[in-house]
């Protein structure tokens, strides 16, 4: 199946979309991979889940990718005798350890961790920020606080904290649960990490992973900001998490963030993901607004790897339309004149690595050339993800002999994955990528392809070799 953009979208499972007739409706619509939200997905649903895109993927022929996104630690007050309190700004309210009943002046946040944490000055958002207290008074069991804005607060509902980084990791006792669940699936190719603040948050993971999934950091924290390059070091992904990060921070920031942080991955050769409320009113209309679809459009001249689709696939009532509609605008954005221009202009220089000089050689020659394709051969996925950070005009094929590698992949601008037997030779590996060329039909017998490969043949990470070749008149060879 060839898609006819170079941006991947993610659409995320859910009561709308999760029979296997659906499932395999998003796919041919323009899904690329999947996300499994774990934060509503028990263990029996997640594992039915996983079969049933598998079953699409035999199905289809066509690598897909699975994407388990874990809870993270999820801060909420207690319980109120009323229910509701009213609340004016310019009061006090304090937040402690009494389990008893709120009232109009205290409550219980059973977060000890945000007790000992919190400090004179800092901010408490409540409710996604519809009600703003400010820190006056903390003992470690008591937080005293300013209402600043916002008139009511009631049960149960969430914390965002802005300006505190709690000493506790990102893992909850249900996440570890969760996250244990799917590496023992072995069929899930990425892990989502909730509320990030620092590098030291996937440490933990990374023990327990052991490279068995990809990790993607969620940027949802200001905290996190702050050391952003840390956290792109050692993630293999990032996901622009803009719900969370309009509440913690200013919404008018948010658009800068995104672009901050696309560049700095596209920069490192990491994929990046733009998320949350992309096509919102199409959770109960079959057309966006102007408004998402410029929002989308923008994420794609920006060179985002994909974007995301949450509640308008899993819950919304036209699932397939809203994957149909972000596929139409990727399309069309990437046909715009000034798009090739915009992607260039945003290339990041090459890093004086042996990899690097082969991806900007191959992208160089295939352009210049007005070659069909480029060509790369790549086991761990490295030589893909090198090739996409160039984002060259001409389509890119991702050859792998490790399906897990192509589904990891199904992520990453530009490439199209395909499963295939390692090369026995050179004059195997340029017969073998003239005749996937033509099947996938990106050429014809004529056509000029650019391949890229480490010598010896089947070396991770030893990409150290370009070939240019013409496809033989039979379409199942090279010269």
């Amino acid at each position: 199946m060839k898609r006819n953009r170079k941006v991947k979208i993610l659409a995320t499972l859910g009561p709308a979309s999760q029979d296997e007739a659906m499932i395999r409706k998003l796919h041919e619509a323009g899904a690329d991979l999947f996300r499994i939200n774990m934060s509503h997905a028990s263990h029996d649903v997640m594992r039915t889940l996983i079969q049933r895109i598998r079953n699409v993927e035999a199905a289809c022929g066509r690598p897909i990718g699975i994407l388990a996104d874990l809870q993270g630690p999820k801060l909420r007050v207690g319980k109120f005798a009323n229910t509701t309190v009213e609340l004016k700004p310019g009061q006090t309210f304090t937040l402690d350890s009494n389990e008893a009943p709120g009232d109009e002046h205290r409550v219980y946040l059973p977060h000890p961790e945000i007790l000992e944490a919190v400090k004179v000055g800092h901010r408490l958002l409540i409710d996604d920020g519809k009600l703003h207290l400010r820190a006056e008074k903390c003992d470690g069991k008591t937080i005293v606080c300013t209402v600043v804005s916002g008139t009511k607060i009631s049960d149960r509902k969430g914390v965002s904290l802005p300006d505190t980084i709690l000493a506790t990791g990102v893992l909850t006792d249900k996440d570890r649960a969760d996250l244990d669940a799917v590496l023992a699936t072995n069929d899930v190719d990425w892990v989502a990490l909730s509320f990030i603040q620092r590098p030291e948050d996937l440490a933990e993971v990374r023990k327990i992973a052991r490279g068995r999934v990809g990790l993607m950091s969620k940027i949802e924290k200001p905290q996190a900001i702050e050391r952003i390059d840390e956290i792109i070091e050692l993630s293999d992904a990032l996901m622009v998490a803009r719900g969370d990060l309009g509440v913690e921070m200013p919404l008018e920031a948010v658009p800068g963030i995104q672009k901050q942080l696309i560049r700095a991955c596209r920069r490192e050769g990491k994929p990046v993901v733009v998320a949350t409320q992309m096509l919102e009113s199409m959770i109960s209309a079959p057309v966006p607004t102007r408004a998402e679809v410029s929002d989308v459009a923008t994420a794609v001249f920006e060179g985002a790897d994909a974007i995301m689709l949450s509640a308008e696939s899993a819950s919304g009532q036209y699932p397939v339309e809203a994957v149909a509609t972000m596929a139409s605008i990727a399309h069309t954005v990437e046909l715009d004149p000034h798009y090739p221009g915009i992607i260039y202009a945003q290339r990041p220089q090459p890093e004086a690595t042996g990899a690097d000089a082969i991806s900007l050689a191959a992208r160089q020659i295939a352009e210049t050339l007005k070659l069909t394709a480029i060509v790369c051969y790549t086991s761990s996925g490295n030589t893909g993800l090198r090739a996409s950070r160039e984002r060259p005009e001409v389509p890119i094929l991702a050859l792998s002999p490790v399906i897990q590698t192509a589904r990891r992949l199904s992520v990453v601008w530009g490439l199209h994955c395909v499963v295939s037997e390692e090369p026995t030779d050179l004059d195997d590996m340029v017969n073998r990528a003239c005749r996937i060329v033509v099947s996938e039909e990106f050429g014809k017998p004529g056509d000029r392809v650019i391949i890229s490969a480490g010598v010896p043949l089947g070396t991770p990470g030893a990409t150290n070799m370009l070939r240019i070749a013409y496809i033989g008149p039979d379409g199942l060879s090279g010269v």
